[in-house]
């Protein structure tokens, strides 16, 4: 193993953070007038621009070390969960996106205000800032470990806290100065980035492999495999058609990380159309990182590998990166893990920070203080941006300390919390679109029920044995339920 970056490495690595440098300089040249533009970009932003901003959303540096992990140690049974994606997106394409820009939302959350009150909305709100800022919070340590093992061959305390800094403040040149127009594209920058980074770690693998038809060689070994039809499977066709079914609907329609990149489009059917664009273009993409997992166990077959650094467990695209890329490839995979990391840490400033603004201080000022100018919310909105940063980072260091002194898997963590929020959310969502039951009173319980259903099914608590997507499903049964027992005879829905 080298003792550090060489001077390639380190010029390739000095170059991508010019080059962020002068995009952020560059995307936060037109002025923002409004905290709803900040927010929204007076919804001008293209399709494409939108469908890529939704890709680098979803590509996390998690995704770009674990996707390959998956298939080094099973197969391609994951890309089942983005066909799953394609029948999530259509679904909220037909039924969530119409009915956001028929009431113009900043925020998926206001949706719940035409029929449920203010109330509801405040309360959606609070619960995905909660589940967001410990997702990602761990998500942003995930790939500060990355950053620092590549960097400085450590996970030395300060090295990851300057690790965490690297990507907070990439994130923040994007998100504080341009809003969600500098952010989106950003974001169009780091896909490019980080799939050809993915796209040279894949060339080279492959040509410096001294097997003869190694696709050959997968499929012969069952490692090329794509449908899952076992019962118990992590992503069986059935998981697939239900628990991470719900999971990606609330992904793409509920959670203002993922849909603040649809609401700044032209019009509804814009935004649907980069649902599915989005789709589209990641299952490609996620093929590519599958496939440097296979080719990495061709590689390492046999070989006895101990997937470990400094006593921190390792993806076997780590240790590859860490022992046997040649000077330069390994900055430019670097960077690519970087810029992964830095599409979704900005994104997720920019989506806390409109539901804390618009949402919950927007509406108190407003009732308190009428007169209070944009101007005043649109400061309101960049300050946000900072204190959500300051939150991540807090979280990002809990998670370290956290990871060292528990037996609980961060990364399981991250994937997972989100789900505390997502089942409640689905459960009072699901009873505005489908039903003309529920009311504001029972929001708060089902919201409230589905995060304790979800919670009771951990292993951690009464040891039971339950599936992450069977999770989902009986957590937003029970929250869908608990909503049924009430009746809203006023229906303020505008949007039907």
């Amino acid at each position: 193993m080298s003792s550090s970056f060489a001077p390639l490495d380190w010029l390739i690595f000095t170059a991508y953070l010019f080059v962020l440098i002068f995009a952020s300089y560059l995307l936060a040249q037109k002025k923002i007038t409004s905290s709803a533009e900040f927010f929204t970009a007076k919804n001008s932003i293209p399709t494409f621009a939108a469908a890529l901003s939704l890709v680098a959303t979803t590509q996390s540096a998690t995704t770009f070390l674990g996707v390959p992990e998956f298939a080094y140690k099973h197969n391609f049974t994951l890309i089942g969960f983005y066909l799953s994606s394609l029948l999530a997106v259509i679904f909220v394409a037909k039924f969530f996106v119409p009915k956001f820009y028929a009431i113009k939302a900043v925020t998926v959350y206001e949706l719940l205000e035409n029929r449920f009150g203010q109330s509801a909305k405040q309360q959606a709100g609070l619960m995905f800032l909660v589940g967001r800022i410990m997702a990602s919070g761990a998500r942003l340590y995930i790939a500060a470990i990355a950053v620092s093992m590549i960097l400085f061959l450590d996970i030395e305390l300060s090295h990851i806290i300057i690790s965490i800094s690297i990507l907070l403040v990439g994130a923040l040149a994007f998100t504080y100065f341009g809003g969600v127009r500098s952010v989106i594209y950003s974001d169009v920058l780091q896909v490019v980035i980080y799939v050809g980074a993915g796209v040279v770690a894949f060339y080279y693998l492959y040509t410096s492999l001294h097997i003869m038809h190694p696709w050959q060689s997968l499929a012969e070994l069952d490692k090329l495999r794509i449908i899952d039809t076992s019962i118990d499977g992590k992503f069986s066709i059935f998981g697939l058609l239900g628990g991470w079914l719900l999971l990606n609907i609330a992904a793409y329609g509920l959670d203002q990380d993922m849909s603040q990149r649809i609401l700044p489009c032209k019009n509804k059917q814009e935004a649907s159309r980069s649902l599915i664009l989005s789709i589209l273009i990641t299952i490609p993409i996620v093929l590519l990182f599958l496939s440097i997992g296979a080719l990495l166990f061709l590689h390492y077959q046999n070989d006895a590998i101990v997937q470990n650094f400094g006593g921190e467990q390792i993806t076997i695209f780590m240790y590859y990166i860490l022992n046997e890329m040649p000077d330069g490839l390994k900055g430019f995979v670097t960077v690519g893990a970087i810029a992964a990391a830095l599409s979704s840490t900005n994104s997720v400033l920019g989506a806390m920070s409109s539901v804390a603004i618009e949402d919950l201080y927007k509406p108190y000022k407003r009732k308190h203080f009428p007169q209070t100018s944009e101007q005043h919310f649109l400061h309101a909105s960049k300050v946000a941006v900072v204190l959500f940063a300051l939150l991540l980072f807090g979280m990002a260091l809990l998670s370290y300390f956290w990871q060292r002194y528990t037996q609980n898997s961060l990364i399981g963590f991250a994937l997972g919390v989100m789900a505390f929020a997502y089942t409640g959310l689905l459960g009072v969502y699901f009873t505005l679109l489908f039903t003309k039951r529920g009311s504001a009173k029972l929001v708060p319980f089902a919201l409230g029920g589905g995060f304790l259903s979800v919670l009771a099914m951990q292993k951690y608590t009464f040891g039971l044995q339950i599936g992450y997507d069977w999770q989902i499903v009986i957590g937003t049964v029970i929250a869908f339920g608990m909503m049924q027992m009430g009746c809203n005879t006023q229906r303020r829905d505008d949007a039907k």
